[in-house]
């Protein structure tokens, strides 16, 4: 055969053709108009050697310049610990898709039981799904939720202060279901207060969206928040950064009624935007509501403990009218991703990343306040590992700058600020770095 990895001969080819009544593979595409067909063959490299194409993609890779990274507003530069790689790639869990038949798949229905176990403690909420699409989608579902929650209400309250690429979504979402996204103001880095208790007294919000912490790195205080939303009819909505949830005051504790995010910065790689893991936690009373599924834990006929799917309220398996959601997958291998990682991490793991963070965070900040050319854009308010630097600097030609110096500033926020993210993968010395750089400039 020409092609070794096609599986079809010759004779399977035309024993295919003459049971469809063709002549040719080409009869395959007699409905196409001769002015849309390419009419030439492909524009494609001849094919190389195994060493060809090693050399090849090596030299591709050498075009790279990697950046030491102080760029977050989503997505964080997270150690991953090596051993969490290398189980993510045994074939038994690469492979897998859906587990639809229990009796063959309780692998991948104990690590997703492991997950949602893992997330409902780091919420502090009740009950966790088997993973979404993205921290974004997941909070566009819970949008959704609120609305179907509250039946008859189609607004939702989204503080200024959630991130605008979620924001975005949400929107987007909203658009097609016809939901009605109203803002609430955004007064020195946090959500306004006042203009919250003014929006949600009306009466007529199915939900509120708030961020934990803001888009800004900020942690806000959201204590009453919950009772507020309950007193209108209204669910309190927490998107989370996932991590920082191993030391910061949890969506349960605060009184949320649904806990969403991205679980990126449990050790997922950058890896130019994706795969990443969305995750949703709840409350019992709110689980029929909750896209996606569940995996539960039960007892064989012989007594021994077993892992179902106890809940898929999905549009594959009732109707469409009637679907919470029209997701059809999850992200089941990242979900073990983030699930091997918190296995090793545990809570003191946890905890010391984010000490790290806080750590180096707060000596960028007071080092870059030393040049006399930046300050914090919101001193006096509580951050963890991201804040936004005020400056009078061209913040583009600034971050241009140090990425000639192969170091990524942060993101630019508005005219005249800059935000900066420090994890546990920064150095004293890749601080100092950076610092140094903008003072040169």
């Amino acid at each position: 055969m020409t092609y070794k990895y096609f599986p079809h001969t010759e004779a399977d080819v035309k024993q295919m053709l003459e049971a469809s009544g063709l002549k040719s593979l080409d009869d395959l595409y007699g409905d196409v108009p001769q002015e849309l067909r390419l009419g030439r063959d492909y524009d494609l490299p001849q094919s190389m050697s195994e060493v060809e194409v090693r050399r090849f993609f090596k030299q591709l890779a050498a075009k790279n310049s990697p950046l030491t990274c102080f760029a977050g507003a989503g997505v964080q530069d997270h150690y991953s610990p090596a051993v969490v790689s290398n189980i993510v790639e045994r074939s038994e869990f690469l492979t897998s898709y859906t587990p639809y038949q229990a009796e063959i798949s309780q692998g991948t229905l104990q690590y997703i039981f492991e997950y949602q176990s893992m997330m409902a403690e780091l919420t502090g909420m009740e009950v966790s799904n088997a993973s979404m699409y993205d921290g974004a989608t997941a909070t566009a579902e819970a949008m959704m939720m609120a609305v179907a929650n509250a039946k008859k209400r189609r607004r939702v309250l989204v503080s200024a202060t959630v991130n605008p690429a979620v924001l975005r979504v949400v929107e987007t979402y909203a658009s097609y279901h016809g939901v009605e996204v109203e803002m609430i103001a955004e007064e020195d880095g946090v959500t306004s207060r006042a203009d919250f208790e003014a929006k949600v007294g009306r009466g007529d919000a199915a939900g509120v969206i708030v961020a934990a912490p803001n888009y800004y790195g900020i942690l806000e205080d959201y204590t009453g928040w919950a009772d507020a939303c309950h007193a209108s009819k209204a669910l309190l909505i927490m998107n989370c950064n996932a991590s920082a949830l191993g030391v910061i005051k949890t969506p349960g504790e605060w009184g949320a009624d649904i806990a969403v995010g991205d679980g990126q910065s449990l050790g997922i790689p950058m890896s130019c935007g994706g795969p990443y893991v969305g995750f949703m936690c709840t409350s019992k009373k709110l689980i029929r509501k909750m896209p996606g599924r569940i995996v539960g834990a039960t007892t064989d006929l012989d007594g021994k403990r077993t892992f179902v799917l106890t809940l898929q309220a999905r549009e594959q398996h009732i109707r469409r009218e009637k679907a919470t959601s029209n997701i059809c997958s999850n992200e089941s291998l990242m979900a073990l991703y983030v699930t091997v990682y918190m296995s090793l991490m545990g809570k003191q793991g946890l905890r010391e990343v984010n000490e790290l963070g806080y750590g180096g965070a707060h000596y960028l900040a007071d080092e870059l306040c030393k040049t006399g050319k930046m300050q914090l854009a919101y001193p006096g308010k509580p951050f963890l590992n991201e804040f936004v630097m005020s400056t009078s600097l061209d913040v583009d030609a600034l971050i241009k700058h140090c990425a000639d110096k192969g170091v990524l500033a942060g993101v630019k926020v508005a005219d005249g600020k800059l935000m900066l993210c420090v994890t546990e993968m920064r150095s004293k010395q890749e601080i100092d770095r950076l610092v140094q750089l903008v003072k040169e400039f």
